[in-house]
């Protein structure tokens, strides 16, 4: 009886420490900085100030005319240099997403993208009918290839923490691995918790 008495207790415990859990949606783009850690607010701004200043700088015309035609970009590794988790993936779609936007450049699959793509070519020139079938040997060679690393750098004293992230990013010509734009953006976050020993 009393075994029993104590699991119901437990079981009534677990449930009503459940109860205070409330899920609120919000807009995507307000800011929600719950930690100090990176979040969806960085990548999302980040990413508009960096591709403003990539599309700024005069490279896509100048590009465009030494071409004759629009540039064609492909997104390489983006390196997480920090010690903790970035969704890297996601800043390099939102990079990918602004750039296509403004209509001026061409993007081509990332190297794992193209491996399933050619897959679907195979089983295309196996099974689909002549007139529906797209066969391999067509794909778009990227010109420039864009690449870059997110660090960070942790100070802290007493109950303040300064948490600054770098993110760099390069523009190189696969033709002559010359560089057709730098950039960098950095975020600075101060923490101040009392009591707290870091």
């Amino acid at each position: 009886m009393k075994t029993r008495w104590l699991s119901l207790l437990l079981v009534g415990l677990v449930v009503s420490c459940g109860d205070d859990k409330k899920v609120t949606r919000v807009s995507e783009s307000e800011v929600t900085d719950i930690s100090d850690k990176w979040n969806d607010t960085d990548s999302r701004l980040v990413a508009q100030e960096m591709i403003s200043s990539c599309l700024g700088d005069g490279w896509v015309d100048n590009a465009t005319k030494e071409l004759g035609k629009k540039p064609v970009v492909i997104v390489q590794l983006i390196k997480n240099k920090a010690s903790e988790h970035i969704a890297v993936g996601t800043f390099a779609k939102d990079l990918e997403r602004m750039l296509i936007k403004d209509g001026r450049i061409k993007f081509v699959a990332s190297a794992s993208e193209r491996e399933s793509i050619r897959a679907e070519r195979a089983d295309q020139a196996d099974n689909a009918s002549d007139d529906t079938m797209n066969s391999g040997g067509k794909e778009l060679g990227a010109n420039f290839a864009l690449k870059g690393s997110i660090e960070v750098i942790n100070q802290r004293d007493g109950g303040t923490q300064v948490k600054f992230y770098q993110v760099n990013l390069e523009l190189i010509s696969l033709s002559d691995n010359s560089k057709a734009w730098i950039g960098d953006k950095k975020i600075k976050k101060v923490i101040n918790q009392a009591g707290a020993k870091w």
